[in-house]
């Protein structure tokens, strides 16, 4: 009795250090597979930080960053439904023994401010980072010791089936993303958001309160100083940053800031309150933009003007890169400069088009599916386009749920009624113990 009592709690703790693990590494890896772009940002960032971001080509972060998504989300689907138990809970160890201490050394440094672990759905500080972390990484000890107890949802023999579509299912689902922008926008600048009122701070807000640190270094020793400390010249400057002092209330877009490139006015107020529609080609490197659909976005220009609405270009490039654009493509269009960090959080493309009016973003396409002359038939007033897009993220999760789960059920299912198992697998033989047996 007091061995069957022990086995109850190991196949209790098992499960839920498998079903903890399962869940987190499941929705890791699917928002950042849904922002695959967004994940990029965040290996560039991290690679710079370290001064390694020049040894590495493009296409290597592109592709570090699918196969990180895909890492985690298969091992969170085979441990949700308790197949490949040892492969999964082994992978789970490797993953968060090397995520771990990498993650230490992170929140101590602190070289980006955020991890990005969950992309822009849910963001947390290097520190919370880490804490998650050993917890999972305990969790994920506790699963691979015990793996023979974790109970099975699918039978041995459709394995593969979970394995191979759950790979497939991630992969497809980042390149579809990459190609159409993200399926679920996290980012402030979502489609439905009316930008001043995203800028605005309501009367009376407590703001958040940052302080200056001042690094500076007298007779071989390093010292931080504040403005009301600073000491005098016979200290020589080492570095600077700026804190936190006290958190207050902060505006969801901070830094939408448009100045015209030929005159170096800021347009930002004039843009925003337009009672017509404004077309926004965001593209934040204009040396990194694609240039395979410029004919098109050249025509929408051409339709913009000949409707008289606006049209901009936003980029972060400086003004020769601006010049080289305009004769590699015959841009007529005007320029405004921005800062390159919103400008990649506004759209997940190099470049998009984003249409907006009276600062309400109403539409945004990705270079691959931009609109033609089919879609823009009329005036913006009269066709579909000029309405905002139908978004419902609650049926894009449910579509979502419906794609990834209903295949692997099926077969399960299937699976159970009309597979018969003439000998039982070998470690669940090794898996009874008295007349408990967890794995039925």
């Amino acid at each position: 009795m007091k061995d069957k009592n022990k086995l109850i709690i190991k196949v209790v703790w098992a499960n839920i250090c498998r079903f903890l693990i399962a869940v987190v590494f499941t929705i890791s890896g699917f928002v950042k597979a849904v922002d695959p772009l967004g994940s990029v940002y965040k290996i560039q960032d991290y690679l710079e930080a370290f001064g390694i971001l020049s040894w590495f080509p493009s296409f290597f972060v592109f592709f570090l960053a699918i196969s990180l998504s895909t890492i985690e989300f298969v091992i969170g689907i085979l441990l949700l439904f308790g197949v490949r138990r040892g492969t999964a809970t082994s992978l789970a160890v490797l993953f968060m023994s090397f995520m771990t201490p990498l993650t230490l050394y992170l929140a101590i440094a602190n070289p980006v401010a955020d991890c990005g672990c969950f992309g822009d759905a849910w963001i947390l500080t290097n520190w919370q980072t880490f804490w998650k972390n050993v917890v999972l990484l305990i969790a994920a000890i506790s699963a691979f010791k015990w793996r023979k107890l974790i109970i099975r949802f699918i039978k041995p023999t459709s394995d593969w089936v979970v394995s191979l579509y759950g790979m497939l299912f991630i992969i497809v689902l980042s390149l579809y993303c990459y190609s159409r922008l993200p399926i679920l926008d996290f980012r402030p600048y979502k489609i439905g958001v009316n930008i001043p009122d995203g800028m605005r701070i309501p009367e009376g807000a407590k703001l958040t309160v940052y302080e200056s640190v001042f690094a500076l270094k007298k007779d071989g020793k390093v010292q931080e100083f504040t403005l009301d400390n600073y000491p005098d010249s016979t200290w020589t400057f080492v570095d600077a940053r700026t804190i936190v002092k006290e958190k207050g209330y902060e505006p969801t877009i901070q830094d939408f800031s448009m100045i015209d490139q030929e005159t170096g006015e800021d347009i930002t107020s004039d843009v925003l309150s337009r009672k017509s529609y404004t077309f926004l080609l965001v593209a934040h490197r204009l040396e990194e933009a694609s240039d395979n659909h410029i004919d098109l976005i050249n025509e929408i220009y051409d339709y913009a003007v000949e409707h008289e609405y606006a049209f901009y270009c936003l980029t972060a490039s400086p003004d020769y890169q601006i010049e080289q654009w305009k004769d590699r493509t015959g841009a007529e269009y005007p320029f405004c400069l921005m800062d390159d960090i919103t400008l990649k959080t506004m759209i997940r493309s190099n470049p998009g088009l984003i249409l907006m009016k009276e600062g309400t973003i109403l539409n945004k396409w990705s270079d691959a599916n931009l609109p033609d002359e089919y879609d823009l038939t009329d005036s913006l007033d009269k066709i579909e386009f000029g309405n905002p897009k139908d978004v419902n993220d609650s049926r894009t999760i449910r579509w979502v749920l419906l794609w990834l789960l209903a295949p692997i059920l099926i077969v399960g299912v299937v699976d159970w009624i009309f597979v018969k198992d003439d000998k039982p697998v070998a470690e669940e033989k090794k898996g009874k113990q008295d007349s408990f047996n967890p794995l039925k």
